[in-house]
C-alpha cells in the first residue's frame, strides 16, 4: 500500500510533457481541476477522461503507474460513494432493511465518484512530470505579483516544495520501518480495524521521530548555508517559455471551449451555482439589449 502512493513523486522521461514550461503545467493542471466542477454531465466527464488520456500518451507515463496511485483513495471512493447512495433522497429504487436506494442517488454516488478519480489523476500527472525545484520555480513566478502586498512569496513556495521532497522520503521510511516490524514478529494485517489501528502505533511513534530529526537537520543545514529567503536569489536554469507552452495552451483552450460548449448544451445537467452564474451573465445580456 504504501508503494501505491504516486503523489509527489516524479517519473523520469523525454516527453513532450515532461519538457513543458512548469508554469505551463500548473496553470494547466489548476484549469483541469476548476473544469471538473463545472457542469455535473456525463458527457462532460468523458471529455475530460479523454483529455487527461491524451496527456498520459504524450507524457510516456505508464498508464498501469498512474492507475496504482488510486488504490491509496479506495477507502475513501467507497465511504463517498455509500453516503450518496444511501443518504441522497429521490425517487425510490429498492430498499435494504431501513435504508432506501434512490435514482438520484445513485447519480450522484457516480458523479462524485468519477469526480474524485479525475482529481487524483490529474494532480499526479502534474507532479510525476515536474520535479519539485521547478514547480517551486514556477509557485514563485506566478505568486510574484503578492509580491507587491507583502506576501512572503518565496517562503511560501520553498515550504511546499519541501512538503513534495518529504513525501518520498516518509514513504521509504515508513515502509523501513513496517519491514523492521515485520522482522520482529508484528502482524498488520489480522484483527478489525482497531486492532489494525492499534498495531500501527509502533510504526507511527519512530516514523514522527523520524519526520522531526529530518526536519531539524534540515533547518541546520540552511542556517549553516546563510539562507535568509529569497532576496536577491537567482535561478541556475531561469524558467523561459517556448512555442511547446504557447501550443500546450492552445489546447487547453480548445479542451475548455468544447467542455463549456457541450456543458451549455445540457444547461439542465449544469452544477447549481454554475447554472446560476449563467443565468445571472444571461439576465445582464438581457438589460443590456434592451437599454441599447
Amino acid at each position: 500500500m504504501i508503494r501505491d502512493i504516486t503523489l509527489g513523486q516524479y517519473y523520469a522521461a523525454d516527453s513532450v510533457i515532461h519538457r513543458l514550461d512548469p508554469r505551463t503545467k500548473l496553470v494547466g493542471s489548476l484549469a483541469y481541476l476548476i473544469s471538473l466542477f463545472l457542469f455535473n454531465s456525463p458527457y462532460v466527464y468523458a471529455i475530460a477522461a479523454l483529455f487527461w488520456i491524451l496527456v498520459v500518451c504524450l507524457s510516456h507515463v505508464p498508464l498501469r503507474y498512474m492507475l496504482k496511485g488510486l488504490k491509496p483513495i479506495l477507502f475513501l471512493l467507497l465511504f463517498t460513494l455509500l453516503i450518496n447512495v444511501f443518504f441522497t433522497k429521490g425517487t425510490p429504487l429498492f430498499s435494504i432493511w431501513k435504508i432506501t436506494v434512490t435514482k438520484e442517488g445513485l447519480k450522484q454516488a457516480l458523479s462524485v465518484g468519477v469526480r474524485l478519480i479525475l482529481l487524483v489523476l490529474g494532480s499526479n500527472m502534474m507532479t510525476l512530470t515536474t520535479t519539485p525545484t521547478r514547480l517551486t520555480n514556477a509557485m514563485e513566478h506566478l505568486m510574484a505579483p503578492l509580491k507587491l502586498i507583502r506576501v512572503p512569496v518565496h517562503e511560501i513556495a520553498m515550504m511546499m516544495s519541501i512538503a513534495l521532497r518529504f513525501i518520498p522520503i516518509l514513504l521509504e521510511e515508513t515502509d523501513r520501518i513496517m519491514k523492521a516490524q515485520l522482522a520482529r514478529g508484528a502482524d498488520f494485517e489480522s484483527g478489525n480495524i482497531f486492532k489494525k489501528a492499534k498495531s500501527m502505533v509502533p510504526v507511527l511513534v519512530p516514523l514522527f521521530i523520524a519526520a522531526f530529526r529530518r526536519a531539524g537537520d534540515l533547518a541546520l543545514a540552511m542556517e549553516a548555508r546563510c539562507y535568509h529567503g529569497g532576496e536577491g536569489r537567482t535561478q541556475y536554469r531561469p524558467l523561459r517559455y517556448r512555442s511547446r507552452d504557447l501550443a500546450a495552451y492552445l489546447v487547453l483552450l480548445l479542451y475548455l471551449g468544447i467542455l463549456v460548449a457541450a456543458g451549455l448544451l445540457l444547461k439542465e445537467n449544469t452544477v447549481p451555482w454554475t447554472k446560476a452564474m449563467l443565468d445571472h451573465a444571461a439576465g445582464i445580456s438581457v438589460s443590456m439589449s434592451e437599454v441599447y
